[in-house]
Parts: structure tokens; C-alpha cells; sequence
């Protein structure tokens, strides 16, 4: 983290900030994050979290505090006290250990998520193989191609990966995507695969959820106008990284990637008139609230919202904790 500059060392030049909408929360992460307060709250602490239950350092921190346990398998679980599966999804055979164990679990993986869990195991059914457009390691590549077989699915991360796919026999194709996806590199991987494989199905977007496509595309149009983008999110965020990507791709001079206010390297702002902001699905909007509270704490900010889709997705939480 960069030592504090006190606000009198900058000269207070006019600047232009523009933040994205949407930005920040998603519904998925919304409804993940509700479901461990509110069995902290039921249950009472300590409530176990399988994995981060969100990629973001100050969500997992704040939840922590409340009395959340973050362990990386069930077996660092005691078998009396709920846990919750994060919003990642997980493979098959982690609810199938908790029931063995007679273990009282929440599953807070996203519902879009889990709609690629449903269709993979469909083309399964349908005797199709399939190719998955992932990052290998991500928890949901984890999660999704824990769904079936060993074997069933195979992952392909690139264009040059897409290139060298080989069909296993003569099985007939399927794919699939992760969620949180960049919108055009996962169209440059299907173009690539459809052209060696023409019997594919037209690419769709189904797979990448709607917020991830909605905040490319605020982001696109930061990127067009701002010399530098700044995407709050925590580095282990795939969503948010691709944001940085994206940006640059659009045009922007510089995108950095920041947990918060406290990662800003200010000599970013030299020779800078307009600035972009932006979070990823996983960052609570105090973090950016508080990045432009520094950024008008040393420039004369004139802040204005970008126009962009409102979202109005909400997700049920589960019964349990609803009854």
C-alpha cells in the first residue's frame, strides 16, 4: 500500500470522473454475501464458508468479523455447525460429503452458475462431450467440470487452446462457458472452435451472466473517452480483471485494477483530464464511494454517471433461512 499524500501536495487542477453504471454488487454475490449474515445471524457463530464466498479482501474480512470461518475443504469442518458453499459453485462431490456427514449446508453459488451446472449435465446426457471456455483453477471451472465424470469435459482457456482441441472419438460436441468471462475474447475462442468444428451450435451469451456482460460494455464506453480507469476489485477477481482488459482494449490510456483508495498510486493521474471508475460484481460500493472521496480530496472532481442498463435481477435466498 502507498504512504498517505497529504491532499495539499496536489495543486487541485479541474478533473472529469466518470463512473460506470452498472458497477460494483451483482445479484449472485448479493444473495451469497445475504446468506452468510443471515446464518451468522440464524445459527449464530461461528458459520464455516467454503471458500471465499466472494472474490473480494474487505467482503471476506467484514464477514469474519461477523463470525464467519473461511476453510479451503470440508474436512476443516466440524460436522454440528453450518457451512455455505460459495458463490463459485462447487463440484458434485462436496454436498454429497456434507450429506454423508449429516451436515447442515447452504449452497450460495449463483444461479447462472448453477444454469451451466444444469446444461452441461444435459448435453452430458445427450452422449455429447464438452468443451468448457474457462480459467483453468478458477473455482466455478472447479465447480462446473466437477459436475460430471472425469473425462466428460475438457478446457479449453485460449484461442491457441481452441486450435489445438482434439475430439475425443467421434462424440458429438457441446460447450460451455465460465460466467464471468471477457464478452469478445470468449467470441474469438468460438469463432476458432466453430470453424474447425462447424457442427457446434452459433455463439451465444447465455453463459456469460448478464452483469459481467453489463459491465464490460459500461466499461467499453469508459475506456472510449477516459485516459485512465480505475476498476475497484480484489486480484484474485476474474470479473474484475477482465474489466482492466476490456478497458484497455476500448481505448483507454492506462486501467489499473485497485482493492481501494488505499492502492491508488496518484503519479497515475499525471497529464490525466478524465478519469473512469468502475467496480467489479464483487466490490461493495462503499470502496468506491471512498475512492471518490480521495480523488476529490485532491483534484477539483466534477463527477458524473455514465448512462448504462439498470439491473433489477434478484435472486430468492434459500428456504432455511427465510422460514
Amino acid at each position: 500500500m502507498n504512504a498517505p499524500v497529504s491532499p495539499l501536495a496536489f495543486d487541485r487542477r479541474p478533473l472529469n470522473v466518470r463512473l460506470a453504471t452498472p458497477r460494483g454488487f451483482c445479484a449472485g454475490v448479493d444473495r451469497a454475501i445475504q446468506i452468510v449474515e443471515r446464518a451468522i445471524e440464524k445459527f449464530g457463530s461461528p458459520v464455516y464458508v467454503r471458500h471465499e464466498i466472494v472474490h473480494n479482501r474487505h467482503v471476506v474480512e467484514r464477514l469474519k468479523n461477523m463470525g464467519a470461518i473461511f476453510v479451503k475443504d470440508l474436512d476443516e469442518c466440524p460436522d454440528d455447525r453450518p457451512v455455505v458453499f460459495s458463490a463459485h459453485g462447487v463440484p458434485k462431490s462436496v454436498p454429497a460429503t456434507a450429506r454423508s456427514r449429516e451436515m447442515l449446508f447452504l449452497d450460495a453459488t449463483c444461479p447462472l452458475v448453477s444454469k451451466v451446472h444444469v446444461e452441461a449435465e444435459r448435453h452430458h446426457a445427450a452422449g455429447r462431450h464438452i468443451i468448457l471456455i474457462g480459467h483453468a483453477g478458477h473455482p466455478e471451472v472447479v465447480g462446473t467440470m466437477g459436475q460430471l465424470p472425469p473425462g466428460a469435459i475438457s478446457l479449453v482457456e485460449t484461442v491457441a487452446d481452441a486450435e489445438v482441441f482434439e475430439r475425443p472419438g467421434d462424440q458429438p460436441l457441446a460447450y460451455a462457458t465460465q460466467t464471468t468471462l471477457s464478452v469478445d475474447d470468449t467470441a474469438d475462442i468460438l469463432a476458432a472452435l466453430k470453424r474447425r468444428f462447424p457442427e457446434l451450435p452459433d455463439p451465444h451469451k447465455e453463459d456469460i451472466c448478464y452483469a459481467t456482460t453489463n459491465r464490460q460494455e459500461a466499461v467499453k464506453r469508459l475506456g472510449e473517452g477516459c485516459q485512465l480507469v480505475l476498476v475497484v476489485g480484489s486480484k484474485n477477481s476474474s470479473n474484475s480483471a477482465r474489466l482492466v482488459d476490456v478497458a484497455l482494449k476500448a481505448g483507454a490510456g492506462d486501467a489499473r485494477l485497485v482493492d481501494d483508495a488505499g492502492d491508488v498510486d496518484w503519479s497515475w493521474f499525471d497529464g490525466v483530464t478524465t478519469v473512469g471508475v468502475t467496480a467489479g460484481a464483487s466490490a461493495p460500493e462503499p470502496l468506491i464511494e471512498a475512492l471518490i472521496d480521495a480523488i476529490r480530496d485532491r483534484f477539483d472532481a466534477t463527477v458524473t454517471e455514465d448512462d448504462g442498463a439498470r439491473e433489477t435481477v434478484s435472486f430468492k435466498l434459500p428456504r432455511v433461512l427465510t422460514a
